[in-house]
């Protein structure tokens, strides 16, 4: 009898699809805070002409699409485990692919499978918000060459005000299948220490945090701008 592989329900399926059919721009400015209409841009990434930037946790890939265009790194690589965001990032930028290239992959795999490869990796509430921050941290570290920058924005604190963890564990958020039925899916927000911590630990070094201020509202939240460079040793 064959082995059955089952794949996970795409928790991802129904996310951005009302601005996908509205938008199909290339955005014009790169926002890392919550309300996406505020704080530092892409100068957070330092210089990335000539390099290569990866994208964890991509989504539509209009972040990425926007350092493509915008900016002239050799090439930006955006990488999605979702097959829809993978899917909708294709119909929105395939033409870039000169410069933008997608990867529809668990990130982490992903990370490890090139060693030493990239410049400057980011997440915005992307791939460090939603995956368990002692397997990615180290996997992001051995991905960048010495000396490279990792940068991620991630909540400040729960939706709603609730203070975040002030250890290692995740928050269990609301989410739905493919076919709208109600699932769960997990979410690290963590203290800023916290995030020093797993950041220290996972061989890098120079980490610096920013919390950006949020707006008003049952949703508005503040933004913890974090940014990190690898070590010359990656971590044991």
């Amino acid at each position: 009898m064959g082995r059955v592989t089952i794949t996970p329900a795409d928790l991802w399926h129904h996310y951005g699809r009302t601005r996908h059919a509205t938008d199909r721009t290339v955005p014009d400015r790169f926002f890392w805070s919550w309300s996406q209409d505020g704080g530092p841009g892409a100068e957070a990434l330092g210089d990335i002409t000539g390099r290569r930037i990866g994208d964890l946790g991509a989504g539509a890939a209009r972040h990425a699409a926007h350092l493509a265009v915008h900016h002239r790194p050799a090439r930006i690589v955006a990488v999605d485990a979702s097959p829809s965001q993978h899917a909708m990032a294709g119909d929105l930028y395939g033409h870039l692919s000169s410069r933008l290239r997608l990867v529809h992959s668990d990130v982490v795999r992903h990370l490890h499978a090139v060693t030493d490869n990239y410049d400057v990796l980011y997440s915005v509430f992307g791939a460090v918000d939603f995956t368990e921050p002692r397997e990615l941290l180290p996997a992001a570290a051995s991905a960048l060459r010495p000396g490279g920058r990792l940068a991620f924005s991630t909540l400040a604190h729960h939706l709603g005000g609730r203070p975040a963890h002030a250890d290692v564990q995740h928050t269990r958020i609301g989410a739905k299948t493919p076919d709208g039925e109600a699932a769960t899916m997990h979410r690290w927000v963590l203290q800023e220490q916290v995030w020093t911590k797993l950041l220290d630990e996972a061989g890098f070094t120079r980490i610096s945090t920013e919390r950006l201020p949020g707006g008003t509202g049952p949703r508005a939240a503040d933004t913890l701008l974090v940014t990190a460079f690898r070590t010359d040793r990656p971590a044991a």
